[in-house]
C-alpha cells in the first residue's frame, strides 16, 4: 500500500480503552485536534472482553444458580416432576452478552462522534518518536502517517499463552477446544467438562460461570492456594465454596503438557507438589494464567523508550515515560489492571495538563483531584465477582510483619452473623478488618460474601474520609442491609497474631 501525506495532531491516542476515549474527548473539548486509534473495538477490554460481558454472564450463572435452589425458599414449578430441570440456552446467554456490548460500545462510539474526535480504525505503530503509521482495518485505504506534539499509549493486555509442551500442537488441530477469556464467551454451548489453568480472579469467575451453566469443571491452580494475594482465611472459605458447588480444585499442581486425546478431547498431565504424576482429559481447555501487554507491535523502540522485561511501558508517577511528551496509561503500564485504575490514569493526564477549567476560588466544594498515581495507591479497591463476591481494600494482614504488628487488630465475623445474609439464605463466606488499634485508622477490609465488593466500598469510603473504625460501630445503618454489618464487625476485634 501507498503511503499518504502525514496528518498533524496535537495529540495522538493509541487505543480506545478506558482511559484513551475519556481523554481523547477531553483533549478535543479541550480545542486540541485528536487522533484516536483502534485496532478492534471501541471502548478497549472492559466494554467489549472485560468487565461488560463476563459480568453478565456471570448474572446467568447466577440466575441458574438461584433457580436450582428455589425448593430452599418455597418456591415449586408449577408442573409435576418439572422440578429441579434447569435448561441452559447458551445461545440465548451469549445473545444477552452481546447486546449489552454492543449498547455500551455504541455509547462510546456517540461520545467520541459528538466531541469530534478523529476515530482511526486501524493499527498503530511508531516509526518515528512521536510520528505513527497507521494500517487501516478496511485493507483497501492508504496506510497514514500522524504526527503529534503527544501521544498516549493505551493499548492495554490479552490474554497470555503458557509454555507448556504440546499446547500450540492442540491448539492448531484444535482451535475450538482451547479458550481464553475472549474467545470463551463465544461459545454456543456449554462445554462437557472444562479444565482451568489458572486460579485466579479470571480463572475463578469462568470456573464457576461454567459449572453453573452445567459444566464438570476443574481448576489447575499452580500456587498453594487460590487467589494467592489475598488473606489466606477467606480464599480457603472460597475454595469450600467452589468446592460445595462441585467444582474440583487441585492446588500446588504444576501442569507439564497437553495433548490431543480421540482426536477431539484434551488431556492435561499433571505433577503434585510431591512430584506424583496424573492427568485429567476435558472437552474443552481455559487459559487463564496471565496476560501480556499489546506492545510488541508497537515498535516502541523506535520512539527511544525502553520496555519492562515483561513488556510493559515504564512511566513516572504523573504517567510521563522517560520520552517528553509520550505518556502511557492503562493495563499497558503493568501496574493494578483494573477499569477504575485505567480511568483514574485519565483523570490524572487531564489535571497535570489542565484539560478541564479551574474552579473559581469561591467553588470551595469542588474536591482536589489526585495528580499523581501515589496519592491513590494505598486506596486502590477490587473485586472478583465470584458468587459470593470477594472485595478488598488496603492492608491484608499477612502483608504486614510479625515484628511490626504492635497495636495491629483483627477483627473477623462470619456473613451467618449478618441479618440481611440469613434473611436472604446467603450466609456464604466472611469478612475481615485490620486495624491500628492505638489511632483506630482502618488499615484494610476484605469482605466474602453477599455483595461483598458493595460492603468493601463502604470501608473503602471510610477510609478515604480517615474515619475510625469506632465510628462505623457507632453509625446508624438502616435495618435490614448488608451496610449494618459494620455496626457489629468490630464488637470482634482481636490483638493481631504475632507469628
Amino acid at each position: 500500500m501507498s503511503v499518504s501525506t502525514a496528518r498533524k495532531y496535537a495529540a495522538i491516542v493509541i487505543g480506545s480503552g478506558q482511559s484513551g476515549s475519556p481523554l481523547a474527548i477531553a483533549l478535543t473539548k479541550a480545542g486540541y485536534k485528536t487522533a484516536l486509534v483502534e485496532s478492534t473495538y471501541v471502548g478497549g477490554c472492559c466494554v467489549n472482553v472485560g468487565c461488560t460481558p463476563t459480568k453478565t454472564m456471570i448474572a446467568s450463572g447466577r440466575m441458574a444458580y438461584l433457580a436450582s435452589r428455589m425448593p430452599d425458599y418455597g418456591v415449586h414449578f408449577s408442573q409435576p416432576g418439572a422440578q429441579g430441570q434447569i435448561h441452559v440456552d447458551m445461545l440465548k446467554v451469549r445473545q444477552r452478552k452481546r447486546d449489552i456490548v454492543n449498547s455500551f460500545r455504541g455509547g462510546s462510539e456517540r461520545r467520541l462522534k459528538d466531541a469530534g474526535v478523529d476515530v482511526l480504525m486501524g493499527s498503530a505503530r511508531f516509526i518515528g518518536q512521536k510520528k505513527i503509521k497507521v494500517k487501516l482495518n478496511d485493507n483497501q485505504s492508504e496506510d497514514l502517517i500522524c504526527e503529534a506534539d503527544r501521544v498516549f499509549i493505551n493499548v492495554g493486555e490479552r490474554p497470555a499463552i503458557p509454555k507448556l509442551e504440546g499446547l500450540r500442537e492442540v491448539i492448531s488441530n484444535a482451535p475450538e477446544r482451547v479458550l481464553d477469556s475472549t474467545t470463551i464467551q463465544e461459545l454456543g454451548e456449554v462445554p462437557e467438562k472444562l479444565i482451568v489453568l489458572g486460579g485466579g480472579y479470571v480463572g475463578l469467575e469462568f470456573a464457576q460461570l461454567f459449572s453453573r451453566l452445567g459444566s464438570k469443571v476443574h481448576v489447575i491452580q499452580r500456587r498453594d492456594r487460590l487467589l494467592p494475594r489475598e488473606d489466606p482465611e477467606l480464599t480457603e472459605s472460597l475454595r469450600g465454596i467452589l468446592v460445595s458447588e462441585g467444582l474440583e480444585i487441585h492446588t500446588s499442581t504444576e501442569t507439564v503438557d497437553v495433548s490431543l486425546s480421540d482426536g477431539s478431547r484434551i488431556t492435561v498431565q499433571l505433577r503434585g507438589s510431591d512430584g506424583k504424576p496424573s492427568s485429567l482429559t476435558g472437552t474443552h481447555l481455559l487459559l487463564a494464567v496471565g496476560r501480556q501487554p499489546n506492545t510488541d507491535e508497537l515498535d516502541v523502540l523506535s520512539t527511544g523508550l525502553s520496555l519492562g522485561s515483561r513488556g510493559h511501558v515504564e512511566t513516572n508517577e504523573r504517567l510521563e515515560t522517560a520520552v517528553e511528551g509520550i505518556y502511557a496509561l492503562g493495563d499497558c503500564r503493568g501496574r493494578q489492571a483494573f477499569t477504575h485504575v485505567s480511568y483514574d490514569d485519565f483523570r490524572i493526564i487531564r489535571d497535570n495538563l489542565d484539560l478541564l477549567h479551574k474552579p473559581s476560588a469561591s467553588s470551595l466544594d469542588v474536591p482536589p483531584k489526585p495528580h499523581t498515581t501515589e496519592l491513590r495507591e494505598p486506596l486502590i479497591p477490587q473485586v472478583a465477582y465470584t458468587d459470593p463476591q470477594f472485595g478488598h481494600v488496603g492492608v491484608r494482614l499477612h502483608e504486614i510483619p510479625a515484628s511490626q504488628r504492635k497495636n495491629i487488630q483483627v477483627a473477623k465475623m462470619p456473613m451467618s452473623y449478618v441479618a440481611r445474609a440469613l434473611e436472604t439464605d446467603d450466609t456464604r463466606g466472611m469478612m475481615k478488618a485490620v486495624v491500628n488499634g492505638q489511632t483506630g485508622e482502618i488499615l484494610g477490609f476484605s469482605c466474602l460474601g453477599l455483595e461483598g465488593g458493595e460492603i468493601m466500598s463502604i470501608v473503602q469510603t471510610a477510609m478515604m474520609g480517615k474515619l475510625k473504625w469506632w465510628q462505623l460501630r457507632e453509625a446508624v445503618w438502616a435495618h435490614p442491609t448488608l451496610a449494618e454489618s459494620l455496626n457489629n464487625l468490630w464488637g470482634l476485634l482481636e490483638d493481631a497474631p504475632s507469628e
